[in-house]
């Protein structure tokens, strides 16, 4: 037999038991949807993540309060820590380094914010004029906060375009007044769409100057701190100064901690790639199972084609002919089945990036060759064995057993 008598015979094998081979079709496109689809969502948390860091550049360092040497990982995320940072340590901080370009304090908590009669409970941000420029974030109309001393508390603030729509509908915004318990601060600025930090929402925001969020939650330390080195400085030198700093300040005692936003990504890269992984090898269980029902189907399908191969065999078939047909059966079902489960998984991610932007949906390359591959490989292991079962018997007996 001839490549082009095994495809056709194959074909109206196929055609001939529609349910049946659509049943292989439909278990392996889903089973191999699933697996792509699964690894596009994990890509998806991995470039939010990442994304989320990228704006901050390699000229910028994160100061936390706490020691990860002593708390066993990452410093508290509520800023706690034995001792706080304050805005006088920031202060001495900056005015000492000359290595250091600009500095915003951060103090981050909710809180209702209100203005005539309306209210709404939001993120509200205590920082500086230079959280802006650090964040890359633009202003859609007004000025950016003026701060000459980040220990003197003021009555201005920004406000996100979310907030302004819930506050002030379509009505002017600059120079409003906003309530925040017994503080009140003008509105000298909005910020522009949405802006992300630190995996927070922006436009539902209000940011005010740092020192009147410490009034504002009755607190003295500092959540984070982000500082931002000059060009021409050296960030491994700079950040040894300012630990050494730091430590002075805090009576000889080393309790904060700085990283880079390149450690940060590298270590989120790490732990996501890794649980990406994990999810594609999960979902390619199910790949098994679509392996399983294969080898069903085939013995069934054998038991049912007894008599054709018998007639087969009679007519001079050899074991090895019988049982490529069967397997190419299986292979050419799985490969519809796969091409399906390609083009869903490509709807799934199309459909993904249209209706989420905060993020992308993508996937490697070699995801698709490996998903192929491997739907291919289970679908010709799992028949193996029922297409040797097929090949073995004999013409009369195949015959006789109708």
């Amino acid at each position: 037999m001839s490549l082009v008598d095994y495809l056709r015979f194959t074909w109206i094998s196929i055609s001939r038991h529609k349910f049946r081979s659509s049943m292989i079709i439909v278990a392996i496109a889903f089973a191999l949807s699933s697996v792509i689809s699964l690894t596009a969502l994990g890509e998806a948390a991995k470039y939010y993540v990442l994304n989320q860091f990228s704006y901050l550049g390699s000229d910028t360092l994160i100061m936390y309060p706490g020691r990860n040497e002593t708390t066993g990982g990452m410093p508290p995320i509520t800023g706690v820590a034995a001792r706080d940072i304050t805005l006088d340590d920031i202060y001495f901080l900056q005015r000492k380094l000359s290595a250091i370009n600009a500095v915003a304090p951060l103090i981050i908590g909710s809180a209702e914010i209100s203005s005539d009669s309306r209210a709404r409970e939001t993120l509200l941000i205590g920082t500086t004029n230079t959280f802006i420029d650090i964040q890359k974030i633009t202003l859609s109309q007004g000025r950016n906060l003026i701060i000459n001393d980040i220990r003197r508390a003021d009555g201005q603030c920004l406000i996100g375009e979310t907030l302004r729509k819930e506050l002030f509908s379509t009505n002017p915004v600059i120079g409003e007044n906003l309530r925040i318990a017994d503080y009140r601060c003008r509105v000298v600025g909005e910020l522009q769409g949405r802006g992300d930090a630190f995996g927070m929402d922006l436009s539902d925001s209000v940011i005010i100057p740092v020192a009147s969020a410490q009034r504002v939650f009755n607190i003295e330390g500092l959540f984070r701190v982000l500082i931002q080195i000059k060009a021409n400085a050296n960030l491994e030198q700079t950040k040894q100064q300012i630990l050494a700093t730091m430590t002075e300040l805090h009576q000889g005692e080393q309790d904060v901690t700085l990283v880079s936003p390149d450690a940060i990504l590298s270590t989120f890269d790490d732990i996501i790639s890794a649980l990406t992984l994990a999810i594609g090898a999960i979902a390619s269980i199910s790949l098994l199972v679509a392996g399983l029902l294969i080898m069903n189907i085939t013995l069934i399908s054998i038991g049912q084609r007894t008599r054709e191969i018998g007639l087969l065999k009679a007519l001079g078939a050899s074991a090895r002919q019988i049982m490529t047909l069967f397997l190419l059966e299986s292979a050419l079902t799985s490969g519809i089945g796969a091409c399906l489960g390609l083009l869903i998984s490509l709807v799934f991610i199309a459909a993904a990036n249209g209706f989420v932007t905060s993020t992308e949906f993508t996937v490697p390359v070699w995801v698709f060759f490996a998903a192929v591959f491997t739907a291919l490989a289970t679908s010709l292991i799992f028949s193996w064995v029922p297409a040797k079962r097929a090949s073995r018997l004999a013409a009369v007996t195949a015959i006789q057993k109708v």
